[in-house]
Formats: C-alpha cells, structure tokens, sequence
C-alpha cells in the first residue's frame, strides 16, 4: 500500500515498538500521523519529540487514554472504574450485551476512529497483556470467599460477580474485536497491521520467567491464550469481504532496548526504596508465616545502579538483561527490525512474518544484529556498574522470583570467591558460612536484596531476614500461611536467597558441571557447533552471574527455546 499523504493511526505509539514504527514510516511520506498512548503525558511527549526530530509542527498528532472502554471512561483508573458500582454496571453491559448501535458509537476506539479517519492503524498495544493480566482467578476467589461465608451478603456477592464478568477475557476480546471491525468499516480504513505475542517471548511451556509459584503461572498462560485467539480473530476478519487488509507479526523473542543509564530505579511510577535491616533482627520460622508485617521498616534511601530501559517490559538489571538475553533463553529483537517489516508488508512486500497468511512458520525469531548488539549492551552497563562502584544484579520486576533468587547467590559467590576454582575448592560448610559474614556484614547487599522483597534464609535454616514485603510466598489467596519444613524448602527454591549448607553444595555442584561440560564439548577445530565454550566463560576466571543462570535454566529447569 501507497502510505503517500496518508493518515496513519498507531496505536501504543508511545511505546518501543510504536516510536520505532513512526520513524521508520515517515520513509512513505505519510500525511498525518496519531500516536496513542494510555497516558496524556506520553503520548503528547512522543509527539513533539518526533514533529522536532522531523522538523514539523504538527505532522504527529496525540491522543491518550484506555481505549479498551467507552469514550468518557477513557482517562480513568480502570480499579476505580470497577470498584464503581453503577460505572462498573456500565462496564458489564458493553461486554456482555449484544452488539448495538449505542455501545459502538459511546466506545473509545469508535470515537477515535471518527475523529482521525485513519487510512492505516498500526496496533502496537500488547492486547493479550491489557486483557489476561487483571487476573481473573483473584476475582474468583473473591466471589468463592462469600459463597463460602456463612452470611453470604447478597450486595457482596452481585458486587463480586460483576467484577468477575468485567475481569472476563474472552467476552472483553471479542467485544474489542467486534467494535475495531465496525468501526474500520464505518470509517474506510484499509488496513489493519497488529504487532502480536506468543505470551512467552517464543519460549514453550517450560519458560524459567514467569509470575508465581506456578510454572508457569495461569496468567501467563491466560496471556498466551488471548494473544492466540485474538490472532484467530484476526484470521476470520481477514476472511470477511469487504473489509480492511489485515495483517499480524508475532515476535517471538524480547524486545530491547531503548535507553541504558545509571539512576533511580523505580517500580511503576515509584522509586524502589532500599531498606535499613539489622541482621540481628530475624525471625524465627514456626507455627506461622505473615505474608505481610507490621513492623516498621526505615527508608534509608532508593536503588541506584545501572539499568537497560526496555520499553513497555520495564528496566532490567545487568543481570537479568544478561540472563534473559541468553543464547537459548529468551533472547531478543530489537524494536527497529521489528519497524523494518511492519514497512515492508505495509509497502506490499513479503517478509514471511505475516501470522495470518502463514501460521504455521511466520513468527519472527532473535536476530543476528540483536546477538551482536547484545554484547554491547552487556559492556556498557559494565561500564556504568564500575563508573558508579555499584552491582547491577536484580530488580524483581522481569519475574520470576527464582531469577532474583539465583542471581543475588550467584552475586554473593561472586563476591567472595571471584572465581570457578575458588568456589569448587571450597567445602559447602565453608562456602554457607562465608555468605553468611558476607550478609551480616554487608549491609549495602543485604538491604538491596531484602528491599525488592526476596529474603534471606540463614544456614541454620529457621531464623529469616525480610523486609515489608515478600514476593514468595505469593499472597494472592491469603496473608498468613502455616510453616512446614517442605513450605520452607520449597519457599526458598521459588524465591529466597538460601544460606544453607544444602544449597551451597548445590552451587559447587554447578560450577563443577560447568566445567565439565565446557570440557567434554571442546572442540579443537573450533567449529561453529559449541556455543559454551571456555571463552564464552571467560576461561572460568570470573563469575558471570547472567551467564550462569541462563546455564540453570537451559540445564536445570529445561527451558531451551527450540528455534534461535
């Protein structure tokens, strides 16, 4: 398609993907440009970057709010919308009731599509995300926790089952779908480009990054599920005569970067802030376990440290940018190729990326020019960890726990062993106690770890450092659970950094497998087939936290991705 002196609508154009696209389109020559963006801010922030980038006054054009609602709840808190009784009624009719004339004209995508009149909408908003992560399963529990009560509040109980219809995937998906369809009709648009998900960064069901104890998590696996029958709604629409070319690319790989820096690290829009705790202060693990306590915690500060800004998935640590990205882990794309062949199908041509022509082979893999940047990447936030005499090892925010968890004991036998050799040569006994001093005594480390809601099993395997909040146990069904010997271990597998002679002899036991592997796999031709070998280890001479847990996952918790 010709995009000369054509309005073009994107939608997340606030985003990695979607800044990305607008640059690459201008290439065609477009008339106007709309970028969205949830928020007001971000979306008229994007837009005088990009008119000044290009050197226009008003060639890209705003608008903001959730446009998966109608048109006057569009720039409010979908909580508050729900905990609204006769808002939240409003809500439940236009997802459950048939289609009609008044819930399609009062929706947000209508009135935006009338505005604008787009001849081309370029979806960049993750659909699958926005719908599956309200968590549908906490809903239900609420409405099972007063059928199960012996007053059971009929006003209770209508509120509750509301929220469950408004929390209700599938309905919402179709709705959105049968609204965006009328819509393009009403207003000629002639093309409709999504940029999908695979839920799981082209990763199967055994993916190592997921959000509970469950692996993997049921809403991860509902994001999966929406993000697959939105791409069948998308087939069927593309089946229906008369209406817009549609077209789909999944990339099946994270999507990195947009910035790397030194600074405050922030969760949503507030700092993470770094906790004073008194090792002497622990608690021993009996009876009961409280998910959350009433002791007050002194704010001594906020994280600071180096971070690689991915958009839209947040920022990253050092580590768990180096984890993720791993050869056979998640890995990459970057939001420029991804920009290259939404143009080229756009334009007319063949990338062979196009879901709903090709199902069965058109998802979009990590690339070279990703793997070769990834170094980069990797080298500069060295750069800034040892500008700043700062350690980037965790923030909990790419899930799950485990990752943190692994990453921060990686570090502490980083810290104290410098090495491979060092660690193999120690005894478990040895190795828990040095943790142990390094905990104690180092109260920068300590906090950091406790601070992002991961604490720290000592090596007599009952007494616990924490901080206000924890992230496993998972509270999503109740804030006081019983302790078991079998709880704790299993706790501490999911998500807490363990001193324990057990796991410090686990933790040797890899360095040793390591090397043996990278041993046993030497190749002296040097061929291209090993990937791990003594360099990619750097001779055994350093500790690479990110490396080695991306070994874990490939080795430990049989989550290789199949195609990279």
């Amino acid at each position: 398609m010709d995009i000369k002196n054509k309005t073009i609508l994107i939608l997340g154009g606030w985003g990695l993907v979607g800044s990305a696209i607008a640059r690459k389109i201008m290439e065609g020559s477009p008339k106007k440009v709309i970028l969205t963006s949830l928020y007001k801010h971000e979306a008229e922030e994007i837009c005088k970057d990009l008119n000044k980038e290009f050197k226009f006054k008003d060639k890209f054009v705003p608008f903001w709010g959730n446009i998966f609602t109608r048109y006057e709840f569009k720039d409010l808190n979908r909580n508050d919308l729900i905990n609204d009784p006769i808002k939240r009624k409003k809500i439940v009719e236009d997802i459950v009731f048939e289609l009609n004339d008044k819930i399609l004209k009062e929706s947000c995508i209508y009135k935006m599509l009338q505005m604008f009149k787009p001849d081309v909408i370029i979806d960049c908003i993750n659909t699958a995300t926005a719908i599956a992560y309200q968590n549908i399963y906490k809903a239900y529990y609420d409405v099972l926790s007063i059928t199960q009560s012996k007053e059971r509040d009929y006003d209770k109980l209508l509120s509750a089952s509301e929220k469950l219809i408004c929390l209700s995937y599938i309905p919402q998906l179709i709705r959105h779908i049968q609204i965006l369809y009328n819509s393009m009709l009403k207003f000629k648009t002639k093309f409709y480009f999504k940029v999908g998900t695979s839920g799981t960064g082209g990763m199967g069901l055994n993916i190592p990054f997921t959000h509970s104890e469950e692996k993997p998590s049921r809403v991860l696996l509902s994001k999966s599920s929406v993000a697959g029958a939105h791409t069948l709604l998308l087939f069927l629409m593309a089946r229906t005569p008369d209406g817009p070319m549609i077209k789909e690319i999944k990339p099946t790989a994270a999507i990195a970067w947009k910035k790397i820096q030194y600074g405050e690290i922030k969760k949503g829009n507030s700092p993470l802030y770094i906790y004073d705790v008194n090792p002497n202060d622990k608690i021993i693990l009996k009876d009961k376990f409280e998910l959350q306590i009433k002791k007050e915690f002194k704010k001594i500060g906020t994280l600071k440290t180096a971070f690689i800004d991915t958009g839209e998935n947040g920022i990253f640590s050092r580590g768990e940018f180096e984890a993720i990205t791993t050869k056979g882990q998640m890995e990459f794309v970057t939001p420029e190729e991804i920009a290259e062949n939404v143009y080229l199908e756009l334009q007319g041509g063949n990338t062979g990326n196009d879901v709903i022509n090709a199902l069965d082979s058109s998802v979009m893999e990590p690339s070279y020019r990703a793997g070769f940047m990834q170094h980069y990447a990797v080298e500069k936030l060295k750069e800034l960890e040892k500008k700043y005499n700062t350690h980037s090892v965790a923030f909990e925010m790419l899930g799950p726990p485990r990752l943190s968890k692994l990453l921060y004991e990686c570090h502490l036998l980083k810290l104290a062993y410098k090495n491979f050799d060092n660690v193999i040569k120690e005894t478990p006994n040895s190795i828990s106690k040095k943790l142990n001093e390094i905990i104690t005594g180092n109260s920068k480390i300590r906090n950091e770890i406790v601070s992002i809601g991961v604490p720290i099993l000592l090596p007599d395997g009952k007494s616990l450092i924490r901080g206000p909040f924890v992230i496993i146990p998972s509270n999503s069904t109740t804030k006081t659970l019983e302790i078991t010997k079998s709880r704790i271990n299993r706790w501490a597998y999911d998500g807490w950094v363990d001193l324990r002679i057990e796991n410090c002899k686990l933790w040797r036991e890899r360095f040793i497998q390591i090397k043996d592997q990278t041993e046993r796999e030497y190749d002296a031709s040097y061929s291209s087939k090993v990937v791990f070998t003594k360099d990619y280890w750097d001779n055994f001479n350093e500790i690479n936290i990110g490396k080695i847990v991306g070994w874990i996952f490939i080795n430990e918790e049989k989550g290789l991705r199949m195609k990279g």
